[in-house]
């Protein structure tokens, strides 16, 4: 399929700016690929989709405040400095997008902080916006971190940025409530929608859950710039699946019951990880997997996602597994419904 395939008009003011008041009182809409149905719930009602012995699978990747602010030496000009990813714990060194980046060259100093308490030098030039970083600070790693997170800001998509300013509370609304393992720059949005309440209700039930992790990047943000799609790269990220989770999951599939992968992150890290025969193995490492149409999923019965972006991978992974047909005519649909896109948007179950 073809990148152009993918592209929609979503108007300005259907972004959601900020979640729900109660994560789980978004709209959802449910599409069912057997026979081709869409339906307008609330989330909580996903609880009448499932039964015991089923299986949802989270990521529990937790956000650290990544984006820096600061200025450049010399001239005082303000950056932005997202960071990306940890090359080397003891060198300091970081993948970042900085911006504006065309007067950010090599060998450059920038500050952050009040009194400039953090200092890093460019050591490299990585694409048009990114950079390698190397952070000039003396004392341990955990103090190197804890200084970080004391500097950074919660980073929330550039397209909420554009139409809000960064505030306190998305500290909070930009975790799902069961994020413990830091390290991803960008949030598995599927999760928000999960309450401790629903997710209570639904273990009363029967229903059971599974962890892994995958650290999302900010590669899912960027434009793809390839109208053949099998031309594109992708950011790596990094991903880990435990024993116990797969060991759950491939018991759920033993048992003819049903696994469910909460958010596209979820699902790129099972189809990252997985036997011929729909089990999965333990990983440890990275992925850059693209999924996009045509596409067999071997371990899913059935995917909980959000809203995403025109011609984004997210959108092009659900087309994936809902069926493109569905998918777009669902998303038509959700706009003519005046569903919330994107991050802090609205909720869709496909079974």
């Amino acid at each position: 399929m073809k990148l152009s395939q993918f592209k929609y008009h979503l108007p300005q003011e259907m972004v959601a700016l900020h979640p729900t008041k109660e994560r789980d009182q978004a709209k959802l809409m449910v599409l069912n690929r057997k026979n081709q149905t869409i339906e307008h719930k609330i989330f909580k009602d996903i609880l009448d989709y499932f039964d015991e012995g089923d299986l949802f699978v989270t990521n529990n990747t937790k956000v650290f405040p990544s984006l820096l602010y600061g200025e450049k030496e010399k001239t005082g000009a303000k950056i932005r400095v997202s960071l990306l990813r940890e090359l080397d714990e003891e060198s300091r060194l970081w993948d970042v997008l900085v911006d504006p980046a065309r007067k950010i060259r090599i060998g450059n100093k920038l500050y952050f902080g009040d009194n400039g308490d953090l200092v890093a030098e460019v050591i490299d030039n990585t694409t048009s916006r990114g950079r390698t970083l190397r952070f000039l600070f003396d004392d341990n790693h955990d103090a190197f971190k804890l200084k970080l997170r004391e500097l950074g800001s919660t980073p929330i998509p550039e397209d909420i940025q554009r139409l809000r300013e960064i505030m306190p509370e998305d500290e909070e609304d930009y975790q799902t409530i069961y994020a413990k393992n830091e390290g991803a720059v960008a949030a598995p949005t599927a999760g928000f929608h999960f309450s401790r309440e629903l997710m209570k209700r639904l273990e009363l039930k029967g229903v059971e859950f599974a962890e892994l992790t995958l650290h999302a990047g900010l590669g899912n943000f960027r434009d793809i710039d390839v109208e053949d799609l099998t031309k594109h790269k992708t950011d790596s990220e990094s991903m880990f699946i435990t024993e116990e989770c797969c060991q759950k999951i491939n018991d759920t599939k033993d048992r003819h019951h049903r696994v469910v992968a909460v958010g596209t992150t979820t699902m790129k890290a099972l189809e990252s990880s997985t036997y011929t025969n729909g089990h999965v193995k333990p990983y440890e490492g990275w992925t850059n997997k693209f999924i996009f149409p045509p596409y067999s999923f071997l371990v899913s019965d059935a995917m909980v996602t959000n809203f995403h972006a025109s011609q984004s991978p997210m959108l092009m992974m659900v087309a994936a597994f809902g069926g493109y047909d569905l998918v777009m005519k669902a998303y038509k649909e959700a706009l003519a419904n005046n569903y919330r896109f994107l991050t802090f948007g609205d909720a869709m179950l496909i079974i």
